[in-house]
């Protein structure tokens, strides 16, 4: 594996090294779980944080992975200071709106600080939500809220930039359209975008939990196209020629997002579709474009590009 050992963070090729313990908060996730294994093969204690009452088989699956599942109850903060003791890092997972990254999470890094953990990773996994445009993006406007609140707790913390999951090309995200031989885009065709496995970007958040001089941000692409080089490389991976397709401009765009989110029943869904386009806006625009990236600060060269991604599409 091309990420950091715990060795090469702790500056120590002995063998002597006692285990180190990293507080996990959203294990029981499709990325948490990908953090929590990905901490577990650098030979980490991972003191994976749940609800009490979470099911026996959710448990059963942290422990499944190497971790060890410690039911808490979130609203008690004595109780989850003491489940933080003595842990160097707590890193966050967790997802949803307001009640989960202001509230709950608000608790956990007051719980973090009470404990003395040194240092927080937030759950922020984004576009580079700094450089856009506060009112944009109901989710960013939360991970910025955040982040100032972050910055005025006595902890260091680093949040890790990702871009956009390129798992979602395959799926949710709709970018690549096969029964058009499309490649979906809104404003430039040759607008760079930033994209990143989820199990890339689990493997760089487990080297950061490990690194005590991490800074406060960190941005990471597993690989960056345009709208034309999607095209370009759907043509060359499936034989038949895809173009590039243009639905508009970002003004269009953004009409169509007031439209959805006006005719949308009121839902505690972190990413209804209007949502999803408010992402899409941010990526297309330029404005959450990552730069510069440090995906070289760990040594890792193993980054999937979207071509992986897209191949067994074939």
């Amino acid at each position: 594996m091309a990420g950091m050992t715990l060795e090469d963070v702790n500056g120590h090729g002995d063998g002597g090294v006692a285990p180190r313990t990293i507080a996990l908060a959203g294990a029981t996730g499709d990325l948490g779980g990908r953090v929590l294994s990905a901490l577990i093969r650098r030979g980490v204690d991972v003191r994976a944080l749940v609800r009490s009452g979470t099911p026996a088989a959710a448990q059963d699956a942290v422990r499944g992975r190497g971790g060890t599942p410690v039911p808490v109850d979130f609203a008690d903060q004595a109780a989850l200071s003491d489940a933080l003791a003595g842990a160097e890092c707590v890193v966050s997972v967790l997802n949803g709106l307001e009640p989960v990254i202001l509230g709950l999470q608000g608790r956990l890094l007051d719980a973090a600080v009470a404990a003395g953990v040194p240092r927080f990773i937030p759950s922020d996994f984004s576009l580079d939500f700094t450089k856009t445009r506060p009112g944009d993006n109901r989710n960013m406007d939360l991970r910025r809220r955040f982040m100032a609140r972050v910055d005025a707790a006595p902890i260091r913390a680093t949040s890790i930039l990702n871009g956009a999951f390129a798992d979602l090309l395959t799926g949710e995200a709709p970018i690549v359209l096969p029964r058009f031989a499309r490649i979906l885009y809104w404003g430039d065709a040759d607008q760079p975008l930033d994209f990143t496995t989820k199990d890339d970007v689990a493997d760089y958040t487990a080297d950061v939990a490990l690194d005590a001089d991490a800074p406060r941000l960190l941005r990471i692409a597993g690989d960056v196209v345009s709208p034309r080089d999607l095209a370009i490389l759907m043509t060359r991976l499936e034989g038949r020629r895809w173009k590039p397709f243009r639905a508009g401009g970002l003004g269009r765009l953004s009409m169509l997002i007031r439209v959805a989110r006006t005719l949308s029943p009121t839902s505690d869904a972190p990413f209804p579709a209007w949502q999803g386009m408010q992402y899409v806006r941010d990526m297309s625009s330029g404005r959450g474009k990552l730069s510069p990236l440090d995906k070289d600060r760990y040594g890792k060269t193993d980054w999937t590009r979207v071509e992986a991604v897209l191949a067994p599409t074939r």
